[in-house]
């Protein structure tokens, strides 16, 4: 595997205004670049070579989670068996998969531009965001400690390196039923940051993701749901608010969303029989 070289942060110079008072002060600011995903189907009748799918403007580092997760969390590929090579170029990424026939190649007609700020962008309909999971279903009958959550802000905040030198950055965590920290990954949009988590959990075939606790940095809208789904999650708890689809879909599937979680106080939306009070 290839070593990242990822540059995060940077610094420029800003003026401060305190008070009446003019400072000029050295800032950091998160990193925000485009990559653009394109995959090369081999052992096809006619392969495919580098078809651009997605562009997505994201803070480079753990660009190969990224693609990967997007990859599965779109429903093209479902299993790390399925990727034979992966070419990362600084902006490009060209992920190469070996077996067509486990491949849902109808998914490749469809044309993704997203941004930052919206995960679901540009594509043709609220259709297209049905994606169906293709995992099978794993049982989640467990039990969280109502005061184990309130934990997590705490334990998250210490883990977000960018965040933390920036405060313009996302982040994405899993934690065990057991309140353990097992991964986190940090980007500009909440939908990467997600997508970085999945795909590093589709290499270490860590999938499905059904005894894992899920944490959002930001709100939790429709299209991590739809994404935390995709990887088998049951519990998610966000920072900020939910929409109202996200309440419809994390009802559909069985899944526990908390909202407006901190150390003092949370939420739920569904699923509070996994939370013991």
């Amino acid at each position: 595997m290839i070593q990242e070289k990822v540059k995060s942060i940077v610094s420029k110079k800003i003026i401060k205004i305190l008070g009446d008072d003019l400072v000029e002060h050295t800032d950091a600011i998160a990193v925000e670049e485009p990559l653009e995903i394109s995959i090369s189907v081999l052992n096809a009748d006619s392969p495919i070579t580098n078809k651009s799918i997605s562009i997505t403007m994201r803070t480079p580092g753990h660009d190969r989670d990224l693609a990967l997760g997007f990859l599965f969390t779109e429903g093209i590929i479902i299993a790390s068996h399925q990727i034979s090579r992966v070419i990362l170029d600084e902006n490009s990424i060209n992920v190469q998969l070996n077996n067509s026939e486990e491949i849902d190649l109808s998914k490749l007609e469809r044309h993704f531009y997203t941004s930052s700020s919206c995960g679901v962008c540009g594509k043709a309909s609220i259709e297209a965001l049905k994606t169906v999971c293709r995992l099978p279903s794993s049982p989640s009958d467990f039990l969280i400690e109502k005061n184990l959550i309130k934990s997590f802000p705490g334990i998250l905040q210490q883990q977000q390196n960018i965040f933390n030198n920036t405060g313009g950055i996302h982040a994405a965590a899993l934690f065990n039923t057991q309140g353990q920290l097992i991964n986190v990954r940090e980007d500009v949009g909440r939908h990467n940051a997600l997508d970085k988590l999945i795909g590093h959990s589709l290499q270490q075939e860590q999938l499905p993701l059904n005894r894992h606790l899920l944490f959002l940095s930001g709100r939790a809208s429709f299209e991590l749901i739809q994404k935390a789904a995709m990887a088998g999650i049951h519990f998610i708890m966000a920072v900020g608010a939910p929409s109202s689809l996200a309440v419809e879909l994390a009802l559909d599937h069985d899944i526990t969303l908390i909202g407006f979680l901190s150390e003092t106080r949370y939420n739920i939306y569904t699923g509070a029989n996994r939370i013991k009070i």
